[in-house]
């Protein structure tokens, strides 16, 4: 992975990818699986749902990495 790879210090032919956005207001993908719970808090704690929302980039855009984080 060329995000790894970066870290670790090797050399890569260009710099990773770094996107940080809310991906529920243009991406049918996630309007999908945000339909499966009743609400914001559930489909968090939604293990299986989480995890799939959150490589929804990863496959559809073709990122570098996908950071996941909470507040």
């Amino acid at each position: 992975m060329l995000l790894l790879k970066s870290l670790s210090g090797e050399r890569i032919k260009r710099f990773p990818v770094w996107l940080m956005r809310q991906a529920g207001r243009y991406m049918p993908q996630y309007r999908e699986l945000r339909a499966k719970e009743r609400d914001f808090l559930s489909f968090c704690k939604n293990v299986e749902l989480a995890v799939k929302v959150s490589l929804l980039p990863l496959e559809l855009l073709d990122v570098d990495a996908v950071i996941i984080f909470s507040d």
